[in-house]
């Protein structure tokens, strides 16, 4: 950053600028923790000696045992991507009305979780259920390392619960899928063939006021080649619409390609890869009894609600710690 004509490059100064403010904070917080292992020394000393302090031991440990769980959790993040934002999708599964309401409390829990790591949060588009809920729907999470952990929710959630949609309160099963992809900025990071691309133009149906309702401003796009289906309707501009549709797609793209080579590399272990909408990453069980399980890692939380309010930071470590255990070289690993 010293270099003359650093700022000359405005895209690579900025990031550069932010890779060294990661850094910073990174070493700001090791060195406090280091003044706060050194206070804590002190005070055990004293305590040794006058038990009435013992109150403000347990306290000064449990602040710093927090302090250094923040800073173990920032190894985790060894990913070329793991730094950045988030592209989330969530896509309701075979269940009909029960699926799609699941999808949409699934997506209240990424969002909700994502706001209290302090992510900023923008809503791309979303596809109402025909009677509750939603058939999808996509936000970007912007924050540090905020793809690192989203890729920890990616694979198919299960709900186990009475259902609020069945006149005889009989108990339904509802999956629902969470897609992450990093959010790129640099064009060249994927390279995208114009000749593959289906552009579709459609009224948006959320709100958005009269103009969003009035014209054709929401924008689909179709990747040919792959499948892949992106689409935008939060932008009062058709082309605004487009560039952030592009943007997905090319994050899409992307996750495509480390997922085939997470995939090969799994092959080479011989470890199994299934993807399938029966295999769940994780369990919400509502009746008869209240439990979140995670099938990856085992671990397990009685209070329902709270992880449903957006609580997953304990859910989201271990499976990161699995990883890491694991030695995924990429920092996301193998599910």
């Amino acid at each position: 950053m010293q270099e003359p004509g650093f700022w000359d490059d405005q895209e690579r100064a900025a990031r550069v600028s932010a890779e060294h403010s990661r850094a910073q904070r990174r070493l700001d917080s090791y060195r406090t923790l280091e003044s706060e292992l050194d206070d804590l020394e002190a005070l055990e000393e004293l305590a040794a000696e006058d038990a009435s302090i013992s109150g403000e031991l347990e306290e000064a440990r449990a602040d710093v045992e927090g302090r250094l769980a923040a800073l173990e959790e920032q190894r985790l993040f060894s990913g070329p991507y793991d730094a950045g934002d988030a592209v989330v999708s969530v896509h309701a599964g075979t269940g009909g009305t029960d699926s799609q309401d699941w999808a949409e409390m699934l997506l209240r829990m990424q969002m909700r979780w994502a706001e209290k790591r302090g992510f900023a949060i923008e809503l791309l588009e979303a596809s109402p259920g025909e009677e509750a809920g939603v058939k999808s729907a996509t936000f970007i999470a912007r924050g540090e390392n905020a793809y690192g952990l989203f890729s920890a929710e990616k694979g198919v959630h299960r709900l186990v619960r009475i259902s609020p949609f069945d006149a005889a309160s009989r108990r339904h099963t509802s999956f629902a899928l969470v897609e992450a992809s990093p959010l790129v900025d640099a064009v060249d990071e994927v390279e995208i063939d114009e000749g593959d691309l289906q552009v579709d133009t459609y009224r948006a149906s959320g709100a958005g006021g009269q103009h969003v309702n009035k014209t054709d401003s929401a924008v689909r796009i179709t990747h040919r080649p792959t499948g892949i289906v992106v689409q935008c309707q939060n932008e009062r501009s058709q082309s605004s619409n487009k560039a952030t549709a592009m943007a997905m797609l090319r994050s899409k793209l992307l996750e495509l390609e480390e997922q085939k080579r997470r995939e090969e590399l799994a092959r080479e272990k011989g470890e199994a890869q299934d993807v399938g909408w029966g295999s769940q990453i994780r369990s919400y069980v509502l009746h008869p009894y209240t439990m979140v399980k995670d099938h990856r890692t085992g671990f397990e939380v009685g209070d329902a609600q709270r992880v449903l309010d957006g609580d997953l930071d304990g859910l989201v470590r271990a499976e990161l710690l699995r990883r890491a255990a694991a030695g995924a070289g990429d920092g996301r690993g193998v599910s």
